[in-house]
């Protein structure tokens, strides 16, 4: 959700497909279900330390629980819609199996065009159940400054492509902490530990069923 420059982007990205590699190496290794997660600020951990991201925090989550699953970030600050779908193909790696994808909120703190913001996610979502990669939707509120009925549409464009796909939806992933007193950073938007802590408790009921999903059949 934050603008960074072009070179630090691509850096990030870089650095993050070398560690995606790694990642569906040790998949083939462990076994176990790798589930990227694909976004941007939110889910690289805006100004957290490394251990206290989204990611993270999810995966010791699931390892308290005993649930088999690697998670991984691929996420990239200040990525729209179509900066994702530009890298996506290089960003989840093959080994891969689900995909919890988390874009367009810059879409709409910018005021991009939403058909556009439409036609990135619904291609996203195509390519990577083309590779047979599951996909967790994950939705998100335009800012109200944006006015009701750009808002409303924004909104739509999660539900629509959740029912045309038939894909598991998280409305809003940011649910618990917009705008709640000791759960956001000093710019007000991004989440802090606190704030992380509540975003994975609130997704985590749909990771769980999409690691059940996942899990081969007998």
């Amino acid at each position: 959700m934050t603008r960074t420059m072009l070179t630090r982007r691509t850096m990030l990205a870089f650095a993050g497909a070398v560690s995606l590699t790694l990642s569906g190496l040790a998949h083939a290794q462990e076994d176990v279900p790798t589930i990227v997660g694909f976004g941007d600020s939110l889910m690289a951990g805006y100004q957290l330390p490394a251990t206290d991201g989204f990611v993270p925090k999810l995966q010791a989550v699931l390892d308290a629980k005993g649930l088999p699953a690697k998670i991984v970030s691929a996420g990239v600050s200040g990525d729209t819609t179509s900066a994702g779908l530009s890298r996506l193909d290089w960003s989840v790696p093959e080994g891969t199996d689900a995909v919890i994808l988390e874009l367009g909120a810059n879409d709409a703190l910018r005021g991009l065009p939403l058909a556009k913001t439409r036609a990135n996610l619904d291609t996203m979502i195509s390519r990577l159940r083309e590779r047979g990669i599951e996909v967790l939707l994950v939705g998100m509120l335009a800012p109200p400054n944006m006015g009701k009925e750009y808002g409303d549409e924004f909104s739509t464009i999660f539900t629509d492509l959740a029912a045309k796909y038939e894909l598991p939806l998280y409305p809003f992933f940011l649910d618990g902490v917009m705008a709640v007193p000791g759960t956001q950073l000093d710019d007000g938007m991004h989440p802090n530990v606190r704030g992380v802590e509540i975003m994975v408790a609130g997704i985590l009921p749909k990771v769980e069923e999409l690691i059940e999903k996942l899990r081969p059949t007998p």
